[in-house]
């Protein structure tokens, strides 16, 4: 892990308070409005029984309501463990303990013991992580089905936004910063894991929020999540808002 973003700069930003004011939120509101679209969209796709590995899933609120849905069981992997204690209360309080199961540890660096899964899911943790292309392939291959991602817009505001959030970060001496990348370079480390079992008639593509949860007319099967709204960040504050834009993507047939 790059020296900008240590374990100590991610327990700062992402705290056992945070995480309990997530809580508290979601309780009161239920799911974000950036969580909710990927509910929706991944709910809308079929989930009776499936199974979902989602990456920084924070209180695992997304995970509560898709198993509400129907889904067989989720895994949850964590970089922090400041997460566990109001997420653990979470799974109590919906009965779903038996079917979560919640790992701390960095995922990029994870064994054959976190398996793969039908759904896998990465809301607003590609920004959080140095290494964009290793975290972006590791969730990709092990999407059996179809991987999910949000992150922030890469327009000129949210550039020079993030410019400042981490000029911020450097001043006060907090070792975490935010990341934002091109979203052709993230699709690019996603298919380039993929590649092996991809052909050029069989690659999904990537619509606007005009296609949104429609099936597709080219072979790859449903394509876009959402183009732009106003979401929290989880890189920053719970004051920090940036535009956030995703996407959805089947993995392709061999």
């Amino acid at each position: 892990m790059s020296d900008c973003c240590t374990p100590k700069g991610y327990r700062q930003i992402f705290s056992e308070k945070n995480a309990a004011g997530e809580a508290k939120r979601y309780r009161r509101k239920g799911l974000d409005g950036t969580s909710k679209r990927i509910f929706d969209f991944i709910k809308d796709s079929g989930v009776e029984g499936k199974t979902l590995l989602e990456v920084g899933g924070g209180i695992g609120a997304i995970e509560i309501e898709l198993l509400k849905a129907g889904m067989g069981s989720a895994v949850n992997v964590e970089l922090t463990p400041t997460y566990e204690s109001a997420a653990g209360e979470l799974i109590l309080e919906a009965g779903l303990g038996d079917r979560v199961e919640r790992r701390v540890m960095d995922f990029t660096e994870a064994d054959t013991s976190v398996e793969s899964a039908d759904v896998v899911v990465m809301n607003r943790v590609i920004c959080c992580y140095p290494d964009m292309p290793k975290l972006a392939g590791a969730a990709a291959v092990r999407a059996k089905g179809m991987l999910v991602m949000s992150f922030p817009n890469y327009r000129w505001w949210t550039r020079v936004g993030l410019t400042i959030v981490n000029l911020v970060f450097r001043v006060i001496r907090m070792q975490f910063r935010v990341f934002l990348h091109p979203p052709a370079r993230i699709l690019a480390a996603v298919e380039q894991s993929w590649l092996p079992s991809s052909s050029a008639d069989s690659r999904p593509g990537l619509t606007s929020q005009a296609s949104y949860g429609r099936s597709s007319r080219l072979r790859g099967p449903r394509e876009a999540l959402s183009d732009s709204e106003r979401g929290q960040d989880r890189a920053g504050s719970s004051s920090s808002r940036a535009a956030c834009r995703g996407f959805a993507r089947h993995r392709p047939r061999a």
